[in-house]
Order: C-alpha cells, then sequence, then structure tokens
C-alpha cells in the first residue's frame, strides 16, 4: 500500500513499485487521481486497488488495510507518504493548522503502520517505508507544525523498527530534500534559485529518485536494515 498516491512522490512511489513486480493497493481521500494512477500501473502489468483514505482517521486508515488484504491476500508493504503543509511563523499560526499537519503526517503513519502489523507479524515479514524531510531534520523557519510532525516520523519510525525486528519486519525512512513536483513548481524564480545555492548537486532532486530509494528499502536487498533514514536531498544535509 502507497498512502497519498494520487500525485507526486506518492504517484512515483507506485509505479517504480509496479515496475519492480509488486501488485498495489492506493490509498488517498482523492480517488478520482487514483483512479488515473491505478490505470498507469495497470498498464505495467500489475494489479492495482482504488482504496479512499484518510489517514487521520484511525477507523479509515484500519479499513483500508483491511479491504487491501481481502482484495490482494497480504500486505508486504506500506510506504507511508501522505502528508500536508500549512505553513506559518509559530506566533501566527492556528492550534488548528498545528493540529492538522500532525495529525495527518504523525497520527496518520502511526494509524496505518498500527493497522498493518497484525497481518505483517503473523507472516512474519514487512517492510514499512515511512516518507520525512530535510527539514525534520535540519529546521526550517515558518514549518513547525510540519518541522515537528516528520520529526516525530523519524522517531516513530525507530521505535516500531526496534519493536518489530524480531519478526522479519523492517521499518525505514527516506527524507526528500527539496523535489520537482507541483509544490516546488509554483516557488517564485528567487526562492528557487535561494535553495539551489543550499544544494551541493546543484538541482532539485525528482520524484522518481525518491521512489528508487523507496523501492530499495522495501526490497529484500535491505534486509539488513533498520530504523535508518536514507538522505536524498543532493547533499543538502549531511548529518
Amino acid at each position: 500500500m502507497v498512502t497519498g498516491a494520487s500525485q507526486g512522490i506518492g504517484r512515483d512511489c507506485a509505479l517504480v513499485l509496479a515496475e519492480a513486480g509488486v501488485d498495489l493497493a492506493l490509498g488517498s481521500r482523492n480517488v478520482e487521481k487514483l483512479a488515473s494512477v491505478a490505470t498507469e500501473v495497470e498498464a505495467l502489468g500489475r494489479k492495482a486497488l482504488v482504496v479512499s483514505l484518510d489517514v487521520g482517521d484511525a477507523d479509515s486508515a484500519k479499513a483500508a488495510i483491511a479491504t487491501s488484504i481481502a482484495t490482494l491476500g497480504k500486505l508486504d508493504i506500506l510506504v507511508n507518504n501522505a502528508g500536508i503543509t500549512r505553513d506559518n511563523l509559530a506566533m501566527r499560526m492556528k492550534s488548528e493548522d498545528w493540529e492538522a499537519v500532525l495529525r495527518t503526517n504523525l497520527s496518520g503513519a502511526f494509524h496505518c503502520i498500527k493497522a498493518a502489523l497484525p497481518g505483517m507479524v503473523k507472516q512474519r515479514y514487512g517492510r514499512i517505508v515511512n516518507v520525512v524531510s530535510v527539514v525534520g531534520q535540519a529546521g526550517n523557519a515558518g514549518q513547525a507544525n510540519y518541522i515537528a510532525s516528520k520529526s516525530g516520523l523519524i522517531g516513530l519510525t525507530k521505535a516500531i523498527a526496534a519493536e518489530v525486528a524480531s519478526r522479519n519486519i523492517t521499518v525505514n525512512a527516506v527524507s526528500p530534500g527539496f523535489i520537482d513536483t507541483a509544490m516546488t513548481a509554483g516557488l517564485p524564480e528567487t526562492v528557487r534559485e535561494r535553495i539551489l545555492s543550499q544544494v551541493p548537486l546543484g538541482r532539485l532532486g525528482t520524484a522518481r529518485e525518491v521512489a528508487y530509494a523507496v523501492r530499495f528499502l522495501a526490497s529484500d536487498e535491505a534486509s539488513y536494515i533498520t530504523g535508518h533514514v536514507l538522505n536524498i536531498n543532493g547533499g543538502m544535509y549531511m548529518g
């Protein structure tokens, strides 16, 4: 299952996993966009199940995981990609914007993990990959809610990795830097240039480059890696 699969990094994760031979459950609140991604997955010869999913709602996450397992037979891989932003300086941030971002980005990943783990524990196999962010490691003004959610997700990654390692379940994170998506395409040129000046490789990353890292961590090639954060940021943050 890939959450937030209707566009951007989530869409590319779905397509790259399909290219690797994976059947997919695609979760998002926007089922219309998911249908288009499902068509692309099926064109690659894999099954694609469209699932209406609000990750911030525990019942929605539980139902989506249950439907996916009932339809596809099992759940081997969970990619927690769904996320939102509500940027503002902390002293101007509305409480509802703080809570909405934490609900989706952090609690949402927890709800999906909690729903997926019983089946993974029973089959003694699972790969969980959480999508975090370079700003969750390095900080950034005006994104206290987003950074708190992504930093928290890094901590959650390590905690769950320790809990389920004995069941042959790995839990890792990918941490994208600035990626060329619809969100960054709308940035003013001055802001874009300032961002690029911080990236040693001198360019934005692509959603597919992030997806390749997700595929690696979901594969048996990464079977001895757990609790790890894989940076995909062009050298912007090297901590």
